[in-house]
């Protein structure tokens, strides 16, 4: 079984079981927590979609790490006026592991 849920704005494909990196959440490490936000849900040949949002299913998850991602660097230039800014940004991300999808 599968579920399309829907975290921060943006969408994961999930099952139960995995592990995803998704925005920072505000839960701390060990703490459970369910996503409502369900799209879609599907497995053994049979798929329910929801308008936007299936009522009465929810996927559950617990957040077992915080964590930064590799530095971006964001270069600035124009070239012959001397002119160039480096600017470096490391986005927070905070790993859940799935722990199961209810109510499909």
């Amino acid at each position: 079984m599968y579920a399309l849920v829907e975290i921060k704005g943006k969408q994961y494909k999930v099952a139960e079981g995995d592990v995803l990196a998704v925005d920072k959440l505000e839960q701390k490490e060990g703490e459970s927590l369910d996503f409502e936000t369900v799209l879609l849900t599907g497995g053994d040949g049979e798929v329910k979609v929801g308008t936007p949002y299936l009522k009465g299913t929810k996927v559950s998850a617990v957040v077992e790490a915080h964590g930064r991602d590799k530095k971006v660097l964001v270069r600035k230039f124009k070239r012959r006026k001397g002119y160039h800014r480096t600017q470096g940004h490391r986005q927070g991300f905070s790993r859940i592991k799935v722990t199961g999808i209810s109510g499909a």
